[in-house]
């Protein structure tokens, strides 16, 4: 008796919280029974969720409880939001997660046109700038798909929630990259890819952090365009010239990890050795001949013809094609002394073929007939 009379003085109006039984769920609305209440509610389908359903029976089930604000009082009948409720909740849950820049986990619920949708109690919608960090052309695979978000504005008053996944990408890249960094000393060889070209070197990827390998540091020899030497997403070795770790700088070398042009050169070179070069330059002391790529030798200015000249231009010229013989050679400074002369034939020296020689019962030997003729040689 005292329950009825309780009941009876218990009363439902606008914005109460009340608790309800789902007790038929038809297409587009659930029929709930609220204990105490004279009579049942209606909750539309619209006041279900705060993203968009087709059918109720998609989120409700017969014998379902929920929490609900009645939101109009009718004869006989209350009508109910599950919506409003699930929002007020969450709005202070967001409010917090927001202030504190909290990373948290959603399920995509939907795709709709400038990005995707997520339930968080109220509609959380994320641009579709804010969803990866690089382009994306379709976002079909997203839905279902649970992801990392951060909160990047909320406004209560105006309904607005927008959601960043790229933001929680950029952070764990760049702690990443803060991690790399501190980890990379100079003099370390290292494998990466190239992830970028351009005029003045190419961007290497070490393993979430670039480095610059700078035009001059890509080889031995010279390089007019990095393009024609490195492609995008070729693999490479590189050693660590510098590090700044408070710019994020690293400054590599792809020529430092080669053999260079006078790499073993004393074996290629070793005195004695004919080789076939190109006359680079001619300066007023002697030519500068290349044997090997980006090795270059001198031929003194007395080492280029057996006749006296005022200047290597009056035997040779660049580009010229020439024989030259090693004298002397020194990797540590780089050195290559070249003779072109020793392959040529002395003029002088003719003049000693076929030279008749006196009579034995002169009394002359002979030294004594070519002794003059022999100083040429020395």
């Amino acid at each position: 008796m005292s329950e009825e009379m309780n009941y009876a003085e218990q009363t439902f109006n606008e914005g109460d919280i009340v608790k309800g039984i789902a007790e038929q769920v038809d297409e587009k609305a659930v029929t709930v029974s609220i204990p105490g209440a004279p009579f049942d509610g209606i909750v539309p389908i619209s006041e279900l969720s705060s993203l968009h359903i087709e059918k109720a029976s998609d989120v409700i089930s017969v014998g379902d409880a929920l929490e609900l604000m009645i939101t109009k009082v009718e004869e006989e009948n209350y009508v109910l939001s599950k919506r409003k409720v699930d929002a007020v909740k969450a709005w202070d849950t967001l409010e917090q997660q927001f202030n504190a820049g909290e990373i948290f986990e959603a399920e995509v619920k939907d795709i709709v046109k400038g990005g995707l949708v997520v339930d968080l109690g109220v509609r959380g919608f994320v641009p579709a700038s804010l969803v990866e960090d690089h382009f994306v052309d379709d976002f079909e695979d997203y839905k279902g798909k649970s992801l990392s978000f951060k909160i990047v504005e909320l406004d209560k008053e105006k309904n607005r929630l927008i959601l960043s996944h790229r933001a929680v990408v950029e952070a764990e890249k760049a702690s990443q990259k803060k991690d790399v960094i501190n980890q990379i000393k100079t003099g370390d060889v290292l494998d990466g890819k190239v992830q970028r070209i351009a005029s003045f070197g190419a961007f290497i990827d070490l393993g979430g952090i670039d480095g610059l390998v700078h035009i001059s540091q890509v080889s031995h020899e010279h390089v007019s365009d990095v393009s024609e030497v490195l492609a995008e997403g070729q693999e490479v070795k590189v050693k660590v010239l510098s590090v700044d770790p408070e710019n994020e700088r690293i400054s590599l070398s792809i020529k430092d990890t080669i053999p260079g042009p006078w790499s073993n050169i004393e074996e290629r070179a070793a005195k004695g050795t004919i080789l076939d070069g190109k006359v680079k330059r001619l300066t007023s002391f002697g030519a500068f001949v290349e044997v090997f790529p980006g090795v270059e030798g001198l031929v003194h200015i007395s080492q280029i013809a057996h006749k006296h000249i005022n200047t290597p231009h009056e035997a040779l010229k660049e580009g010229q094609e020439v024989q030259v013989k090693v004298l002397d050679v020194n990797a540590e400074e780089g050195r290559l002394a070249l003779s072109i002369k020793d392959l040529l034939e002395n003029p002088e020296a003719e003049e000693v073929v076929d030279y008749e020689l006196p009579e034995e019962n002169t009394g002359f030997s002979f030294g004594d007939v070519i002794g003059d003729k022999l100083k040429n040689f020395k």
